[in-house]
């Protein structure tokens, strides 16, 4: 069965209202004329490791968090809704929105993976690319017991959480991506240029991106940087390639388009609860000079 009919059947599973409907939580309104922000993005590793990752994050003090691999009401993370339990430990506004189906961590319901974008700026709004490129592996299949955790089978796709915010008295678009992990790189390939397509597509050439998250680079990081760059991007790490994952190489990423300048870019290998590492950078604007008639 190809990835678009499981999304289509995903869509229209009973205990489910809107799989392409991110939920959010607006804990304050945010002052959307700040003009510097700290900006981390996480894969979480489910979340499991809660406090940890709560201790973690605010310690840092950061204004815009993009988390991968975010549980919801799955067994292996205390059946927790991950996203929303740590934007009321940290008072943060949230957005959520769900990837897969886990179907071997469901114990009262259903259990849910995803991203959450976590911010103290105004959240406009928030929305789901869906990618089509897709890869089939994570299918169910009559052969495979769903029921077991090392399977992994689910239901759902590959998707960026995309997030409209108000920073420095403008518009921010965030994506939160987390690209296929299958492949030699062709299908993460593919789903970047959706999310540069859909760039184009909804916003002016002028709006201020930012595409940040698990990037999955694990084959040939240095393209994925070209690529970047020559769509305007610049890296957080600058020409740097960075080890984010205990094993993995270079898979996270914090890549940003506009008038703003990117300051103490890092990697936190110090930091506990999962096995990616955090990357951090300050971001600035920078007034842009007026133009007289």
């Amino acid at each position: 069965m190809k990835p678009a009919v499981w999304v289509l059947l995903f869509s229209f599973l009973p205990h489910v209202t809107d799989v392409n409907a991110p939920r959010e939580l607006h804990h304050l309104p945010g002052d959307g004329r700040l003009t510097t922000i700290r900006v981390i993005t996480w894969n979480i590793d489910h979340g499991s490791n809660l406090d940890q990752i709560n201790a973690e994050l605010r310690k840092r003090e950061p204004d815009l968090c993009l988390l991968q691999e975010v549980d919801q009401n799955a067994a292996r993370s205390g059946l927790k809704d991950v996203a929303f339990e740590l934007a009321n430990r940290l008072g943060m506004n949230a957005s959520f929105g769900i990837e897969f189906e886990e179907l071997s961590q469901e114990k009262d319901g259903a259990a849910y993976i995803g991203q959450a974008t976590l911010t103290r700026l105004p959240l406009n709004q928030s929305r789901v690319l869906r990618f089509q490129r897709q890869s089939n592996f994570w299918q169910p299949h009559a052969w495979l017991p769903s029921n077991l955790p090392m399977m992994q089978r689910r239901l759902g796709s590959r998707m960026a959480l995309v997030t409209e915010l108000q920073f420095a008295g403008k518009l921010l678009v965030v994506y939160n991506p987390h690209l296929e992990s299958r492949s030699m790189g062709l299908i993460q390939s593919a789903q970047l240029d959706e999310i540069l397509a859909d760039l184009q597509h909804h916003y002016p050439p002028n709006t201020n991106a930012m595409i940040a998250g698990d990037i999955n680079s694990k084959y040939f990081p240095s393209i994925f940087l070209r690529k970047f760059e020559q769509a305007g991007f610049h890296s957080a790490l600058g020409s740097r390639i960075a080890r984010t994952h205990k094993i993995a190489m270079a898979l996270d990423w914090i890549f940003v388009r506009g008038p703003v300048t990117l300051d103490d870019g890092n990697v936190d290998r110090s930091a506990l609860g999962s096995d990616h590492y955090p990357i951090s950078v300050r971001l600035t604007a920078v007034s842009e000079p007026e133009t007289h008639r």
